[in-house]
């Protein structure tokens, strides 16, 4: 039975809190206004025994099937299709699964009179709170299936991006994988059983023959320090991440890194600037656009930059003085940024920003990807390579003592 957490006034204004369990959204409600209690917030939970390993396999909503339902929501409101027979039809044709199930959730909200944007909010985990926002703005400028479609191109555009990343990184990545694979093998397994044959003569073994037996020795018998060390590295990372402080310079260091760093300047850039543009066209106000938009952007370096700039902009300057300010920001940005306020063009120039900034980034990866490959291939070549000799040399110096 699904498991509801909610928080609600008594009749004497005392709040009160707690989790209950219910066959559907609606039975929950009914319950606790039967109890007399004035209701702030309900929504479904997993924090309840039983359902956190059922959550953690659960498939979840992929941006595909998002933006898929974002445009057929659209294309359905744009035919003057009312908002509740919308949803209702968007559940009906959608097949079993975790959507199926968000889909009914809203519906059900907006059976109880709700908004779209606060039946959403109750699905953090599929909606953002920018697609909450720009929601919340289309239906009160009675152009809810115009931003829709909006979002739904964004939504496209950022499958786009994400697919091209992954098609990029998939033959580097498993190239890695299966040579790293198979030199652990060879160091543990192959090199000491044909090296075995040096030692039993006593001859002087090269150096390189030397750690590479005491290498491949030490994988065998001391693998699961190894793995010790690699677990409590990754439990102290995690630990260390919980701290701001730590995130903050994990970012900054990222963003001077050679190549990483470009990438992730172009990818922040690109989002800022597409998330903010589309924010203001759809009628939010720019310091809660400004807002918006420093929560997605992942680098808290760039967060702690665009939280002075809305300061700023809060104390009567304008945006593009206030990013001038912040080196983060590169020139082309700002002056985008200028023409735009200038020539009340706003949104039309962020939007050309983020998309000159996401084909950079777009480029970058695939010349970066372009080199990286046959620098792969050299390095597994060269790693094979010094095994080889370190086999050789031994058995040549066999054949000189024979001699």
């Amino acid at each position: 039975m699904p498991t509801f957490r909610y928080s609600a006034f008594r009749g004497d204004g005392s709040p009160v809190s707690g989790i209950m369990e219910a066959d559907t959204y609606q039975d929950a409600l009914h319950t606790l206004r039967a109890e007399g209690l004035h209701l702030r917030e309900l929504s479904e939970t997993v924090d309840a025994p039983g359902w956190r390993l059922s959550k953690f396999f659960r498939k979840r909503v992929t941006l595909p099937e998002l933006s898929l339902m974002t445009r057929r929501l659209s294309t359905l409101l744009g035919a003057s299709v009312p908002l509740y027979e919308a949803v209702a039809t968007l559940y009906e044709q959608e097949r079993p699964g975790e959507l199926k199930v968000i889909l009914s959730r809203i519906r059900s909200r907006l059976a109880e009179g709700g908004t779209l944007a606060r039946a959403m909010a109750g699905e953090p985990d599929v909606f953002s709170e920018s697609y909450v926002s720009m929601v919340a703005a289309g239906e009160a400028s009675g152009a809810l299936e115009t931003i829709l479609d909006r979002l739904a191109d964004f939504l496209e555009d950022q499958e786009a991006a994400r697919s091209r990343i992954i098609t990029s990184l998939a033959y580097p990545v498993l190239m890695a994988f299966v040579g790293t694979a198979v030199v652990l093998f060879l160091l543990a397994f192959v090199i000491p059983r044909i090296v075995v044959i040096f030692q039993q003569n006593k001859a002087a073994l090269p150096f390189i023959t030397v750690f590479l037996i005491r290498a491949g020795t030490m994988l065998r018998d001391w693998w699961w320090l190894v793995l010790m060390a690699a677990a409590g590295a990754l439990i102290l990372y995690r630990k260390l991440m919980g701290r701001e402080s730590f995130r903050f310079m994990r970012d900054a260091w990222l963003l001077r890194l050679p190549v990483a760093g470009r990438l992730a300047t172009s990818l922040v850039l690109s989002r800022f600037a597409r998330i903010l543009g589309l924010l203001l066209a759809s009628g939010v106000p720019v310091m809660r656009a400004l807002e918006i938009t420093g929560d997605v952007v992942v680098n808290r370096r760039y967060r702690r930059a665009i939280a002075e700039s809305r300061e700023e902009l809060a104390q009567g300057g304008s945006l593009s003085a206030s990013l001038r300010d912040r080196t983060l920001f590169p020139p082309l940005l700002v002056h985008m940024v200028a023409v735009g306020e200038k020539g009340g063009t706003m949104e039309e120039m962020l939007a050309k920003a983020g998309s000159a900034f996401e084909k950079e980034f777009v480029a970058t990866v695939t010349r970066f990807m372009s080199l990286l490959e046959p620098a792969l291939v050299l390095a597994m070549g060269l790693v094979v390579g010094i095994m080889v000799v370190a086999v050789l040399l031994p058995i040549f110096q066999l054949n000189q003592l024979v001699r």
